[in-house]
Formats: C-alpha cells, structure tokens, sequence
C-alpha cells in the first residue's frame, strides 16, 4: 500500500476523519432521543407506527448509501465523496427539523441516510490509504472512536435540549455544515495506488499535501462485479455475514439492552446506565482491538473478540445480583462487543488492495446495516412475546459464533490481490 513518508504526513485527515465518524454515532442516537416526544406529543402525527417506519428508513438509507454510493470513491476519489456526503448529510438533516409531517420526516432522514452511509466506508478507505503501513487496526480502530463520541455526546446534548427535538437535528446539521470548509480546505485526496514497477513510496510533497489520485494512468472503473473474481467471492462471502452479525450486535444492544436488564427484574435506571457503561467499554475495545490487531494479525483478533463477545453475551443472561461485578460485565462485553464490528473494517482494508478498498467497505457496512435492521426488530419481537430474557442474550452470542463460523473461512490474507490487479491493467 502507497504510504505518506511520516516527516510529510498531516494530522488533518486523521481529525477530520474522526470528526466525520462524530457525525454517524450523532445519527445512531439522535432518533432514540427524540422518539418518546414525538409519539408522546404526536407532533406531526407521530405513534409507534410511524416512529417504527423512520427508524427502519433511515436504516435503509444508510445501507442504501454504503453499497452504492461508498464505491464511487474508488472511481472518484475519498476528498470528493466525504464532501459531498457530508454536505447532503447536513442540508436533509436541518431539514428534517422543518418536516410537516411523519412521511416528510422520514424521507428526509433516508436522503440523510444516504450520504452518511457512505461516510463511513470513504471515511475509513481514506484513513487506510493514508495510514502508515502496518497500522491498519489502529487507524480504523482509532478513527472509528468518533462513532461512540457522537453517540456518547448526541446522548448527552438531548438531556439538555429535549423536548425541544427540532434543535437536535439543526444543532447536528449545522455540526457537518461547520466541517465542510475544513473538509475543502484540508483534506488532501488520497493516495494513489502505485503503478506497475514503480515505487511504492510517493515523490516528496509539501507537509499538508498528497499526490493527487489522478496517476498517469487511467484507473480502472470499479464495481461489486470485482468481488465476484477471484480471489474475493468467498473472502466477500465471509466479511459479509460477519459484519451483518457484528451490526446486529451493535444495534441490537444499543436499542434494546435497557429492556433486557428490566425485564430480568433490574430496575430501569440500572438499564440506562448500562447502556452509557457499555459504550465506554466500546471506546476502550477500540484502543486495544488496534494495538493487538497491528502486533499479532487482525484474522486472529477479530476471531478471538467476536468468540469471547459471544461467550460474555452468554453470560449476561445469568443474573448477577452484585451491581458492581453487573457493571464490570457489561463493561468487559463492551469492549469486544463493538470493536469487534470494526476490526472486521480494518480487515477489509488489508484484504482488498487501494482500488478496490472503497467498494469492499461499502458493501462490508451496506450489507453490516441489513443487521442493523435485523437485530433490533428480532429482539423487539422477543422483548413482545415476553421471552427478551434470557432468549435475547442467548440470540446475540449465537450471532457471535456465527462470525466466528464465517471469518474461519477468510484466508489471513490475499497475496494475489494485487498481482491480480496490477498483470489486468
């Protein structure tokens, strides 16, 4: 992979980028927070039906964003993509505070859904192109963080501003409207893969620039038919069902853990400070899923972290009568929970050489986001039948050891990737 020399490497993309991740966890809680008031008041003709249908579109939005517009940055560059997703991001998302009605509102949140679904995988493409060789689990690991930030912050901003649920969505809005002049301004387009025979190490730059993406010659259009050839089918086959699962992870607890620690007989306010609890064991999971990924093979990480994910989620349907050692549990599966979910991204991106990393992320987070839908709505099912618990927990570490079952079968890595890439041009 082309790297920047470490004397002529900025630290703009690697802020920006987290910045941009800031975005997407505000957009994985802002809907949560405002829900209760909206089916409380009926504002804008909102019930559980209707507040069920913006969920689910805005979801689809995401996915819908990640698989076919996160390509696009293989074709036209990560720079030009992050702005543009950032921009319709922000514009659909102030609007959503002047819907008129519940079917305005969610149409505005699936056209919002779309440029930040493919934030995301261009965010991350980006960060693996300009990373350092061999710190591919740090840096997606690290710039993912933002993700749990902005939901931590977006979580905390609704305390203080809701029921005034208009705001939330103009303050989150204006928040990506404010990063796009630094977006433009500093942001520098990525890397371009190396040509045949030529150094792997760009001509020296200026300290805030990158050779621009354009190279002598003419890339390639790219597509998810590459994944169909070989050597990518089965590996493509693999990263999907895992990062379907780790989704279903995420989301699925996200939503429903509160429910689950109350129908165990835990009082609610213990279910909602679990739920802070568990994504601070998230941020720290980042961290060390990085270190270890970079030092020991991201295969034999992620492995380990979605196997003891599903072991921690198994014991979680044990009640534990200690709030301490509760607390200390949930924290422990935080950790391996929803890093686990990622370090599958930061394997994609040494799976998959530079021209191909954009489309593989896209597909590995749209098809990521049909388990975000999934995940939740099994668990709302279970949460309806009275059977939330133990059956929830149990579904989720199933779900773990699926990963596990589907990331066995993914080759450490593909040496040929590139050979293939580079003889086909």
């Amino acid at each position: 992979m082309p790297t920047m020399p470490s004397a002529h490497r900025s630290q703009w993309p690697v802020w920006l980028c987290w910045l941009a991740m800031v975005l997407d966890g505000f957009d994985l809680v802002v809907l949560g927070t405002v829900i209760p008031t909206l089916i409380k008041t009926g504002e804008l003709g909102f019930d559980a039906v209707g507040a069920t249908f913006a969920a689910t579109i805005s979801l689809v939005g995401v996915g819908l964003g990640a698989l076919f517009i996160a390509p696009l940055s293989d074709t036209f560059g990560r720079r030009k993509l992050l702005i543009a997703c950032v921009a319709g991001f922000s514009i659909f998302t102030i609007g959503v505070a002047f819907a008129p009605n519940v079917a305005v509102f969610s149409v505005l949140r699936l056209l919002a859904g779309l440029g930040l679904g493919a934030c995301l995988p261009a965010a991350l493409a980006y960060m693996n192109d300009y990373a350092p060789a061999g710190s591919a689990g740090k840096s997606t690991t690290r710039t993912m963080t933002g993700y749990h930030v902005g939901a931590v912050a977006t979580a905390l901003l609704a305390i203080l501003i809701v029921p005034n649920w208009r705001l939330m969505f103009i303050i989150g809005g204006a928040a990506g409207l404010v990063l796009l002049p630094f977006l433009w301004a500093k942001l520098p387009e990525s890397l371009p893969e190396a040509a045949p025979g030529a150094s792997s190490q760009p001509t020296k730059a200026p300290a805030a620039v990158v050779p621009s993406a354009k190279s002598s010659q003419t890339a390639p259009k790219t597509g998810f038919r590459d994944l169909l050839q070989k050597p990518y089918p089965l590996v493509a086959v693999g990263i999907g069902i895992a990062s379907f699962m780790g989704l279903l992870l995420v989301y699925g607890l996200n939503t429903w853990l509160p429910q689950l620690m109350a129908a165990a007989g835990y009082p609610v306010s213990t279910g909602l400070t679990l739920l802070l609890v568990l994504n601070l064991g998230a941020v720290a999971g980042l961290f060390l899923a990085g270190f270890l990924a970079d030092k020991h093979g991201t295969k034999k990480i992620v492995l380990l972290w979605f196997g003891l994910s599903a072991v921690l989620l198994a014991i979680l349907s044990v009640k534990i009568p200690n709030e301490f050692l509760l607390n200390a549990a949930v924290f422990v599966t935080g950790i391996f929970v929803f890093s686990s979910q990622v370090l599958v991204y930061a394997w994609v991106s040494q799976l998959f050489p530079p021209r191909l990393r954009g489309t593989a992320l896209g597909f590995a987070a749209g098809v990521g986001r049909l388990g975000a839908i999934v995940g939740p709505a099994v668990t709302g099912t279970l949460v309806a039948a009275n059977i939330a618990y133990p059956a929830g927990f149990y579904v989720f570490a199933i779900a773990g050891l699926l990963a596990v079952a589907a990331l066995v079968l993914v080759p450490r890595e593909v040496k040929t990737a590139v050979a293939n890439v580079l003889a086909g041009r």
